[in-house]
């Protein structure tokens, strides 16, 4: 694992950034949410095609409370809902597993069913089942006052915005890591680590295809879909070489990581700025070079 500190860490201090700042990471959190879950599937504790509904017995909205949303609809992007929760009163939009429309709202409701099935946290599973077992120390979905110590503070362009400290762990965005922490985390991915050889390749195989050009589409299926960008059970997958990927992305923060189990290379890019995937290219290129289906995907469906 090499990691290179790039920048600083706060705009307006030109404090740098080192091997141990910690970042909010975004939606990176999601494949670690993801490799808990199948860790429980292979352990009998969840169910892939189970109903979230049925497991989940208090705070499921009303209008969820018959839906037949599944974790295995969760991690695919095929659940119907929404990415994010509006004023609306939240709804399916299409018929779960009809196609792909990434929600981040979702992953809000397979952690209720995860900690129903494990009678644990978010937190402590992830202690248990990941942040332990692989050493990463300067990890936690919820805020650590150690952070402060040395953490990136989110800018948009040139202006400082306040540093998220998550009170709660929300499997969806709230992880706090390093650098060398989500390495580690990648590495374990590209090894298959405490996962069934079956559950590793489905986490890795894509079992839909993303509409062209688009992260969310949630009115009728989408007409044209992308040739070699699909989703598994966890990662955004480019189909022809099985290089797998997720970004990242909150005010002031872009993240990205992209591996390949093939040859067992992966790249993790974690900024403090709006401006942050504009590094995807140079920052893959060292370690997966080539041409990436998916960065042409991201620049269409993520803003700066």
């Amino acid at each position: 694992v090499m990691v290179t500190p790039m920048g600083v860490a706060e705009l307006d201090l030109v404090r740098p950034v080192v091997e141990t700042t910690v970042f909010d990471v975004a939606s990176l959190s999601k494949p670690v949410a993801a490799y808990i879950a199948l860790q429980l599937v292979d352990d009998g504790t969840l169910d892939l095609d189970e109903p979230l509904s049925r497991m989940v017995q208090n705070g499921v909205p009303p209008q969820l409370a018959s839906s037949l949303i599944t974790a295995r609809h969760v991690l695919t992007h095929t659940s119907g809902l929404p990415n994010l929760r509006g004023d609306e009163p939240l709804r399916t939009y299409f018929p779960p597993g009809s196609w792909f429309s990434y929600s981040s709202v979702g992953f809000t409701f397979l952690q209720m069913a995860l900690e129903a099935a494990s009678t644990e946290s978010l937190e402590a599973l992830a202690q248990r089942l990941v942040f332990d077992p692989l050493g990463m120390q300067s990890s936690s979905f919820q805020w650590r006052d150690r952070f402060s110590e040395d953490v990136a503070i989110p800018h948009e362009g040139e202006k400082r915005l306040e540093k998220h400290r998550p009170a709660a762990a929300h499997a969806s965005y709230s992880l706090q890591t390093t650098a060398g922490d989500y390495a580690k985390f990648m590495v374990a991915v590209l090894n298959g680590a405490s996962l069934r050889e079956e559950t590793r390749h489905k986490w890795l195989t894509p079992t839909v295809m993303v509409p062209r050009g688009e992260a969310i589409h949630l009115m009728d299926s989408p007409p044209v879909t992308e040739r070699d960008i699909g989703w598994g059970l966890g990662w955004g997958v480019e189909a022809t070489d099985g290089t797998f990927f997720q970004w990242g992305k909150m005010d002031g923060i872009r993240a990205f990581a992209m591996g390949n189990p093939k040859t067992q290379s992966a790249v993790v890019l974690l900024t403090n700025s709006n401006r942050g995937l504009r590094l995807m290219d140079a920052a893959a290129e060292a370690t997966l070079p080539g041409e990436h289906p998916a960065f042409t995907w991201l620049r269409a469906c993520v803003t700066e």
